[in-house]
């Protein structure tokens, strides 16, 4: 079973994993690798789709 971790306002983001453009292509990254440094998350669910 996977575990589920649900953000919460005014505590740290849980750590995740997603797929990323960056220098024109895809990449995995995870937050924790910006640990320490500032970090906008931005997220649009419908980009990529066909709406």
């Amino acid at each position: 079973m996977e575990e589920v971790t649900v953000a919460r306002v005014g505590k740290p983001a849980p750590d995740f994993e997603a797929q990323a453009y960056h220098e024109g292509g895809f990449k995995k990254v995870k937050l924790s690798d910006y640990k320490g440094k500032w970090v906008v998350l931005c997220f649009y669910p419908a980009d990529y789709t066909f709406v």
